[in-house]
């Protein structure tokens, strides 16, 4: 029998959720409100909470500086094409792996996943080379392709979770009237995991979307993505923190925005299939 929660705990539980959230919003908000100090009063000693002069010159800096949308058009691009890229891959695969499964569908499944697990240094070199070979170095065709094989095993796993979660006589019925493979993904499989695919899609997008060590490697002047925009604030003169603090809050809160209106939709999708 589960025991009732009492008045007490709930408020302990609540205001635990809450500090936690803080600690972990906490850097973000630190580096809003340095984006609107000065060079001096962003490394003053004891730092500044709220009460500095609050001014928005870094924010013209930035701008004049830099062309952001050139470097956002190429972020929503890039995050955006390898996304869909992933997700047209992807849902063959664990449509196959959870409905037609083999000896070996574990064992690939680990495979994939483990290669998580590489560093992503070790593989640089060659990559590189391929691209210069291939054309592809600094152009967001390479990166679409980069970032959509380095996400692709979560993605895979992801779907064939859900799609595990459907029962398989909904499909069977469907092709004893006579659906092709063609029409059970597309008319059967994918109206019933929408959540799930949905979860999926915006978790690649962020991941992408925050994905550096790639697209500084891989990218120079026409293809970098706001992840090389915060990085051109790092000069051999040193960091100036207000000013790249300016260029992350920039780089950072579409992201921000697109979570914030779709966290009911995240949190629906990966909860999908917990409670039957």
């Amino acid at each position: 029998m589960a025991r009732a929660v009492t008045p007490r705990r709930k408020a302990l539980t609540t205001a635990l959720a809450w500090a936690i959230g803080f600690l972990i919003f906490f850097p973000i908000l630190w580096t809003i409100l340095t984006s609107f100090k000065t060079e001096a009063e962003a490394i003053a000693s004891p730092p500044k909470f709220l009460f500095f002069d609050w001014t928005l010159e870094n924010y013209g800096v930035v701008q004049d500086r830099s062309n952001y949308m050139r470097f956002l058009w190429n972020s929503v691009i890039i995050a955006g094409g390898s996304t869909l890229l992933g997700i047209l891959v992807a849902v063959p695969a664990a449509w196959s792996m959870a409905f037609v499964p083999s000896r070996r569908t574990k064992d690939i499944l680990m495979w994939m996943l483990s290669t998580k697990m590489l560093p992503a240094v070790g593989v640089l070199y060659p990559i590189y080379l391929i691209f210069i070979k291939l054309g592809l170095l600094d152009t967001r065709i390479g990166l679409i392709v980069v970032l959509m094989l380095i996400n692709l095993p979560i993605i895979v796993w992801m779907l064939y979770t859900y799609f595990r979660e459907i029962p398989g006589e909904i499909l069977e019925a469907a092709r004893m009237d006579g659906a092709s493979l063609r029409d059970e993904i597309l008319y059967v499989l994918t109206p019933m995991a929408v959540p799930g695919i949905a979860s999926t899609i915006l978790l690649n997008f962020i991941l992408a979307w925050n994905e550096a060590f790639w697209t500084l490697n891989l990218t120079a002047a026409n293809a970098g993505p706001l992840t090389a925009f915060i990085a051109s604030y790092s000069s051999p003169e040193g960091l100036f923190f207000a000013k790249l603090s300016a260029a992350s809050t920039m780089a950072i809160a579409p992201i921000l925005i697109l979570g914030w209106f779709s966290q009911k939709q995240l949190v629906r999708g990966l909860t999908f299939g917990a409670v039957k």
